[in-house]
């Protein structure tokens, strides 16, 4: 995010609708989070998710819930719909595609990410 926070999961959807999901693998984990509350400002919806032995009621209200097993994920309590502003969307989805690319270039040339002479994509 532009703040510098780093949330665990983000996603753009097709509308370019913003997700921010923060995993949480016990109850101590979640009380020890207090960065969470920022992340809100930064998507239209924000969820926590989380494993069947986490009890589902520490998790605030205001947020969406996700239950997952080792086969795949359940919306179990959707999260609210706060769209956001056009410039903050804006910043998002730059900060995501910029982090996407990298990602991408890294994966072409692996040589990139350790500082080395590369092939640049033959740029």
């Amino acid at each position: 995010m532009p703040t510098g926070r780093r949330a665990d999961l983000v996603s753009v959807g097709a509308k370019g609708e913003i997700w921010i999901v923060e995993v949480k693998s016990s109850v101590a984990d979640f009380r020890a989070d207090s960065k969470w509350p920022d992340y809100r400002a930064w998507c239209d919806r924000f969820f926590f998710a989380t494993h069947p032995d986490v009890p589902a009621e520490i998790f605030p209200e205001e947020a969406g819930l996700m239950m997952s097993d080792g086969f795949g994920a359940d919306v179990l309590r959707p999260a609210p719909d706060h769209p956001l502003a056009a410039a903050r969307r804006k910043a998002m989805t730059l900060r995501f595609a910029q982090c996407a690319a990298n990602r991408l270039h890294n994966l072409m040339d692996p040589a990139m990410g350790r500082g080395e002479a590369g092939s640049g994509f033959g740029l």
